[in-house]
C-alpha cells in the first residue's frame, strides 16, 4: 500500500465571548488546529492532527513543501521507516525544530489510522490491547480565572457530570489561586482529585510559595510551573513526593523526556500526539517513563483525532494515567467535525473508540466552514 497524497487542512473557530477562558496565557479568542489527510493506491484514507502551534498555516505549509514530497511514494505501513526519513531530513540537521516535530505528529498519527483501517481493526487492538477504560478529568480550555463562586459551579457541574478529576488554572497570583483552589476542594470534597496548571506563569518564588499551601489541599500535581525550556527553574524547585511537578505538553521527541528522567524533578509526564512526534514517538516515550518508575497522563490538543489516539493509546500501554477530557464549553472541531463524541461515563472514564484505526470520522464537508483565522490566540 504506497502513499499517494498527503494534504493539510489549517483550521480555526473564533471562541464567543460568553465562552472565553483566561489562564496562565492570556483569554483565549480563537483555537487551531491542522488536520493531515494521507491518500493510498488501495483506496484507503488516513486522517491525523498535527498541533498548529499558534501557527496553522505555518505548519501546514511545512506538511505540503517537506513532509509530502518525503512521504508520496512510500510505503504507508513502514512508519519506523518514515518516520526516520523525515527526522533524519527534516529534524536532526538544519530543520525547524518543534515545527517539524508538530508535522510529523500529524502525519505519523494519519499513518497508523491507515494502518487500523487496513487490517480492519481499531487502534488499540492494532497494538495488543484491549478497549479498556481510562479515568479521565476535565480539562481543555475549562476552568480559568475568575470568581470562586463561578468556579465551584463549574466544578460541581462537572462532578454531577461523572468527573472524579479536573485541572484548574493557577499562575495568576499565588493568593488569589490558593483561594479558587481551597474553594473547589471546600466544595467537592475529598472525592474530587484536583490538578493545577500554572501554564508557565509562576516565578520560581511563587511556585515555591504555591506548591507548600497545594500540598496541604491534596492537589495531585503542579503542571508546567515555568516554561519546558526553563531547566534550570525546574532543577531549583526540584522534586516533590507530595506535589509531584507535571510537564510535557511543550517537550518534543523522546530526547526532551531522556533530560526529564536525568533531572527527576518532573515525575508526571505529559506528551501530547499531536506535538511529540506521534503515537511512534509517544509509545517510546511511554517506555521509557515506565523504566524510570512513571505514570504517563497526555496532554490532548482540539480535534476529536488527538483524543481518539490518545485513549488508544493509554489502553496499550502499563503506565498510562489520566486520559484528558476536553470540557471546554465550545469546541465544534470536536464536537461537529469529528464522530463519535467521546464521553465521561457516571464512573469518570473514557474508551476508545472501536471503529478501525482511530475510529473517527471525519465531516469533511465541514472543513471549509473552520477557514484560518488570522491573529494570536490568547490575548
Amino acid at each position: 500500500m504506497k502513499i499517494t497524497d498527503v494534504q493539510a487542512y489549517p483550521l480555526s473557530f473564533a471562541v464567543p465571548p460568553e465562552h472565553q477562558v483566561s489562564l496562565g496565557i492570556g483569554r483565549t479568542v480563537k483555537r487551531d488546529a491542522v488536520l493531515v489527510r494521507v491518500d493510498t493506491d488501495a483506496g484507503l484514507t488516513g486522517w491525523g492532527e498535527a498541533h498548529a502551534g499558534r501557527a496553522p498555516t505555518v505548519i501546514a505549509e511545512l506538511i505540503a513543501s517537506t513532509l509530502r514530497p518525503l512521504a508520496v511514494g512510500a510505503d504507508a505501513d513502514d512508519i519506523d521507516g518514515l518516520w526516520a526519513r523525515v527526522y533524519r531530513l527534516q529534524l536532526a540537521s538544519h530543520g525547524t525544530g518543534a515545527a517539524a516535530a508538530l508535522a510529523l505528529s500529524g502525519l505519523d498519527m494519519a499513518l497508523w489510522d491507515l494502518r487500523g483501517k487496513a487490517l480492519n481493526l481499531p487502534l488499540h487492538a492494532v497494538l495488543g490491547a484491549a478497549a479498556r477504560a481510562v479515568p479521565a478529568y476535565a480539562g481543555g480550555i475549562s476552568f480559568g480565572y475568575g470568581s470562586a463562586a463561578a468556579l465551584v459551579d463549574e466544578a460541581l457541574a462537572a462532578q454531577a457530570a461523572g468527573y472524579r478529576a479536573l485541572k484548574l488554572r493557577v499562575g495568576q497570583d499565588v493568593d488569589g489561586d490558593i483561594a479558587r483552589v481551597r474553594a473547589v476542594r471546600d466544595a467537592c470534597g475529598g472525592a474530587m482529585d484536583i490538578l493545577v496548571d500554572a501554564n508557565c506563569a509562576y516565578a520560581l518564588a511563587d511556585a515555591r510559595r504555591a506548591r507548600g499551601a497545594f500540598e496541604s489541599l491534596a492537589v495531585g500535581w503542579l503542571e508546567e510551573p515555568f516554561p519546558a525550556h526553563d531547566y534550570r527553574s525546574y532543577l531549583a524547585l526540584g522534586r516533590s513526593d507530595l506535589l509531584p511537578v507535571a510537564a510535557g505538553e511543550n517537550h518534543y521527541l523522546r530526547f526532551d523526556f531522556e533530560r526529564l528522567a536525568d533531572d527527576d524533578v518532573v515525575r508526571v509526564w505529559q506528551p501530547d500526539l499531536s506535538k511529540c512526534g506521534g503515537l511512534t514517538e509517544a509509545l517510546r516515550i511511554a517506555r521509557l517513563a515506565d523504566e524510570h518508575g512513571i505514570l504517563v497522563h497526555p496532554h490532548t490538543s482540539v480535534t476529536g483525532l488527538n483524543i481518539a489516539a490518545t485513549l488508544h493509546f493509554l489502553a496499550a500501554i502499563p503506565n498510562g494515567g489520566y486520559f484528558e477530557a476536553d470540557y471546554s464549553r465550545h469546541n465544534p472541531l470536536r464536537t461537529a467535525l469529528c464522530a463519535p463524541v467521546v464521553t465521561v461515563d457516571a464512573a469518570g472514564q473514557c474508551r476508545p473508540p472501536d471503529g478501525a484505526g482511530l475510529g473517527v470520522a471525519i465531516d469533511e464537508a465541514l472543513l471549509a466552514h473552520y477557514p484560518v483565522v488570522r491573529g494570536a490566540g490568547y490575548v
